[in-house]
């Protein structure tokens, strides 16, 4: 059955009224010179409803047709754009023209309107901008394929259905705003299904519009920052304006606020920091004219007036230091956000397909116990009494430096100065640069395994149960008495000014370093914490929530005071009362850090939270003693004696990698690039992801 059969309307009322319209429009628009009579209106009514009026039906020849056409001088008119005001001067043909002296209903219609739409006042537009005037909104870019296409179709047709398809559109296209509406309307209402689905097929594709090219630029990059990466980078390859859009720093720089250095919580991803990126770029050439400029300038020689220029450079340091035009511009050069974003997105990415180099260090004779590297060097000790500096490019041993006459258990540098302790129960302090020993401190009665500093202040862990606070500058030193076993590790947190202690007796515990008072114990035999011996302590900020253990007895941990002793090296030992309201202060100070991280002989590394003291997770995988971890925002590395060591989520708590060795792992370090360990073989690795 044909679709089209009978879907020609029969509903003479609608047609009556779309005219009627179309006739009292025309009347209230236009001038009484122009405007439509009854006889008019009657006769473009019988034209319109009309099937075909260029017809030969029962042997009318042409007179019958005559009364009611429009020819053209042309047999073959060419189709117009009906998008555009102006289309009928596009015409190859003129405008149709009555060949008897019968007044024409249309000529009038379309002589006027073209008028009008070939001089539309300019007053007109200062109501709109240019995005929203009502008399150009109609026009836009024509599809020039779709228009060859129509005028295809259109020359297949007879000459004279030709000129009456062009007949209709040159009606449409010189129809002001409104008149096209009305017919659009008529039109409508006399479509079948079928003819409706058509047009709605072609209404789709033809409203499509370029909406980044159209927005002003500023909704556009809004709308673009909310785009993840792969979407961005797909959004530049549709067209070049639109890469110019996608890859436009404002869109990228707000990518990098919203994933380096932190998870996004949209996407689940994180980008590492980097900071020690743009240091390793900058060579001693580029240093070297910087420092010898401010000397020349510093030592530069007085003359007259001297006091008087020093004193305005003096009270105007930016006059003192001239940059020439190229230094300024030179400064001024900054990578794009987007090549910024993509080196981080490929380390991360590398992180999480596990995709690596290793290179092997070796030289010590005996076990590694600790190490500790920068983007520059590796710093390692061990039982054989010694520290080897190493280039972590090239694996090369720079130095070695000898003084411990013991094992040496544990070290931590800057760019100036290194600090070790050993089993020999001596600090020793470092001029690496040089190798020279240029400080030694001796207090603990055992072996020190565990050293760190802040704000020139050294905390030393050691076997003896104690825990000494050095104060280089007024030379003093206070002890902390709390632990009953050996302290393996001690962390200086320098912005809340404490100390968090782990040792062999299963428990961690937080210092006041001004007051040196035991502020918290965590955990602890009988208080669900630890089972084994505490080898690790790590407190650290987190802003983004942590997955917690579902089950509360992972999650519990008892918090409790207890008074600590504390000592001055030149005075009695002496009982020191706790601070008042301290837990108060643990849950309202900011500057405390909201969490910790440790690891215990008991095969576990737990997550705790510090304003609470409560364990919070517990995070298992090793099967033998976890001897060592380390972390950053977005993971945790943990070497044990099970000879594994594993990547975990610092979010979720999830194992990511593991990768085996031949031998005990007694130490790890971790940057945001790479990580390292050391074995019990004497050997290092390191694990690059760049």
């Amino acid at each position: 059955m044909n679709l089209h059969e009978n879907c020609t309307p029969k509903d003479d009322a609608i047609v009556s009224r779309s005219y009627e319209s179309i006739l009292s429009a025309t009347a209230s628009s236009g001038t009484s010179g122009s405007s439509l009579n009854a006889a008019d209106a009657s006769e473009y009514s019988y034209i319109s409803a009309t099937p075909n009026p260029y017809e030969d039906t029962d042997n009318n020849g042409p007179e019958t047709d005559h009364k009611h056409s429009v020819t053209t001088s042309s047999t073959k008119s060419r189709f117009i754009n009906n998008t555009d005001s102006t289309a009928l001067s596009k015409l190859q043909t003129p405008p149709p023209q009555p060949q008897n002296d019968e007044v024409s209903v249309v000529t009038p219609f379309l002589v006027k309107h073209i008028n009008d739409q070939s001089k539309i006042p300019k007053d007109n537009f200062h109501k709109y901008c240019y995005r929203h005037n009502p008399e150009i909104t109609c026009n836009k870019s024509t599809d020039e394929a779709r228009m060859k296409r129509i005028q295809t179709s259109l020359d297949r047709l007879p000459s004279r259905d030709q000129e009456a398809i062009t007949h209709v559109w040159s009606i449409f296209s010189a129809s002001p705003l409104q008149h096209r509406e009305l017919i659009l309307k008529g039109l409508l209402s006399q479509c079948c299904f079928p003819q409706l689905s058509f047009i709605s097929q072609e209404v789709s594709s033809l409203i499509r519009i370029d909406f980044l090219s159209t927005l002003p630029m500023e909704i556009s990059l809004k709308i673009l920052c909310y785009l993840d990466c792969r979407s961005l980078c797909n959004a530049a390859q549709v067209s070049r304006k639109w890469k110019a859009l996608a890859d436009d720093d404002r869109v990228w720089h707000h990518m990098c606020e919203q994933h380096i250095d932190r998870k996004c919580p949209n996407c689940g991803w994180g980008l590492p920091l980097m900071h020690m990126k743009r240091a390793r770029e900058m060579t001693d050439e580029d240093i070297k004219p910087i420092i010898k400029r401010k000397i020349e300038e510093l030592e530069a020689p007085n003359h007259e007036g001297s006091s008087a220029s020093s004193q305005e450079s003096v009270e105007n340091p930016s006059k003192k230091l001239k940059t020439s035009p190229e230094e300024v511009k030179q400064k001024m050069k900054r990578r794009p956000w987007k090549s910024v974003y993509s080196e981080r997105f490929k380390l991360e990415k590398n992180w999480r397909k596990g995709i690596y180099t290793t290179t092997t260090f070796k030289g010590h004779t005996d076990g590694v116990t600790c190490l500790q590297f920068n983007r520059k060097y590796l710093m390692t000790g061990s039982y054989d009494a010694t520290i080897k500096i190493w280039k972590v490019d090239t694996g090369e041993c720079l130095k070695t430096l000898s003084g411990h006459t013991k094992g040496v258990r544990s070290l931590v540098f800057d760019s100036q100065k290194l600090i070790t302790g050993g089993l020999d129960s001596t600090i020793k302090v470092w001029n690496y640069h040089t190798g020279q020993c240029i400080a030694t401190y001796r207090g603990h009665d055992d072996a020190v395994v565990s050293v760190d500093f802040a704000n020139k202040s050294i905390v030393s862990g050691s076997a003896d149960h104690t825990i000494k606070v050095w104060h280089v500058d007024s030379r003093t030193c206070y002890t902390l008495r709390g632990h009953t076993d050996w302290v393996n590790c001690v962390k200086i947190h320098p912005a809340s000014n404490t100390v968090f202690s782990a040792s062999d007796d299963t428990t961690i515990r937080m210092w006041d370093l001004q007051s040196n008072q035991c502020l918290r114990v965590f955990g602890g035999m009988d208080n669900n914490g630890h089972l084994g011996q505490v080898q690790s302590v790590i407190p650290f900020t987190y802003k983004e929530n942590l997955i917690e253990d579902g089950h509360d007895s992972d999650a519990e941990g008892q918090s409790h005071r207890e008074n600590a002793d504390t000592t001055e090296e030149n005075e009695t030992d002496g009982n020191l009362r706790p601070c008042d309201g301290a837990d108060d202060e643990l849950a309202s100070n900011p500057n405390y850090p909201t969490h910790l991280i440790t690891c215990s002989l008991d095969n576990t590394i737990k997550l705790w939270c510090v304003k609470t003291g409560k364990c919070i997770r517990t995070q298992f995988g090793h099967i033998e003693g976890v001897w060592s971890i380390n972390a950053d925002t977005f993971r945790i590395i943990s070497g044990a004696h099970d000879r594994l060591i594993k990547v975990w989520d610092l979010q979720n708590g999830k194992c990511l990698h593991t990768f085996a060795n031949d031998s005990y792992v007694s130490c790890v370090g971790l940057s945001d690039s790479k990580f390292a360990a050391g074995l019990e073989n004497g050997l290092v690795k390191m694990y690059s992801f760049e």
